[in-house]
């Protein structure tokens, strides 16, 4: 099957841009940082966010929820990445590390989907309301992290029905082993394209 990114079918999903992330002071930048630096993750995801709005793709930011005391106080079965994230407060509401990198801010015509609680962006959210209501049938994934709500989204997709392209390098994770099984080992059994920054910019 060709890579056919025609805009009007086309949707680029940003996954997680915030300064926890993203920018140098951020509680998990450390984390990710020497992968990130290795794949040139940021200057990657400015590129693809660039050429996206130029050749008329619409942006979808995917957005982790934001961080608030006592969010999984009465839950039943919080998982322990729930749980560390609450005491550590990952994304916080009303804090800087909780909002869009200064590099992806929303512009008119993008899309901010519903906060996800876990790693899927369509799990619980309007994500795949969204899309069919723009009329897109074919789905771009990038942002963080490679190996969790990159993998959850996309393969979330694909059993809806989405045709979904990797872009390896506009991603990142904690350890280059994530990355590794995140493109090379699972990625290959469900995603239609996994490309670089390069290949897809030349597709679009």
């Amino acid at each position: 099957m060709t890579n056919n990114y025609d805009k009007t079918m086309t949707g680029l999903l940003l996954v997680d841009p915030y300064n926890d992330f993203i920018a140098p002071g951020g509680k998990l930048y450390s984390r990710a940082q020497e992968v990130s630096e290795s794949v040139n993750f940021h200057g990657h995801l400015k590129e693809i966010v660039a050429e996206a709005r130029k050749a008329g793709i619409r942006i979808f930011f995917v957005p982790h929820h934001r961080s608030e005391p006592g969010d999984f106080a009465t839950w039943l079965y919080p998982n322990p990445n729930q749980v560390k994230s609450q005491k550590s407060q990952v994304f916080a509401k009303d804090s800087w590390g909780g909002e869009f990198h200064a590099d992806f801010q929303p512009q008119t015509g993008d899309v901010i989907i519903k906060e996800h609680w876990a790693s899927s962006g369509f799990a619980n959210t309007d994500l795949d309301h969204q899309l069919k209501m723009h009329g897109v049938q074919r789905i771009i994934v990038i942002g963080a992290l490679a190996n969790t709500c990159i993998e959850a989204t996309a393969r979330f997709g694909v059993e809806l029905g989405y045709h979904v392209t990797l872009v390896k390098d506009a991603t990142t994770a904690f350890s280059k082993e994530a990355m590794h099984a995140a493109h090379e080992i699972n990625g290959p059994t469900f995603a239609h394209a996994i490309l670089t920054t390069e290949e897809l910019l030349a597709s679009l």
